[in-house]
């Protein structure tokens, strides 16, 4: 969970402050509203990075949920677990 921080502990304790930044993102609020965002280079980078990862695992299990919706409309699905191992060998034979 992030940290939360008037800017008074800014202002007033910034080790305080410095401490929460290296370990991650800390927001800082100002007459109790969101205001800033504070964080080590260090921090910042691997927050960058997890995000990025993020976006790209979303985007290839969009890709996957696209080609299983487009394997549905093609009939290239099984509706049982019989039918799946009669399919397998039927390829096993083909390919074998």
């Amino acid at each position: 969970m992030e940290t939360i921080l008037p800017m008074t502990t800014l202002q007033r304790n910034p080790n305080d402050a410095k401490a929460a930044a290296q370990d991650g993102i800390v927001r800082i609020t100002e007459q109790g509203r969101a205001a800033y965002i504070f964080a080590s280079e260090e921090a910042f980078n691997k927050r960058i990075a997890r995000e990025r990862a993020d976006a790209a695992y979303e985007a290839r299990l969009i890709e996957a949920v696209g080609r299983g919706v487009d394997d549905i409309d093609a009939g290239r699905y099984t509706d049982s677990i019989d039918s799946a191992f009669d399919r397998a060998e039927t390829l096993r034979a083909n390919h074998g």
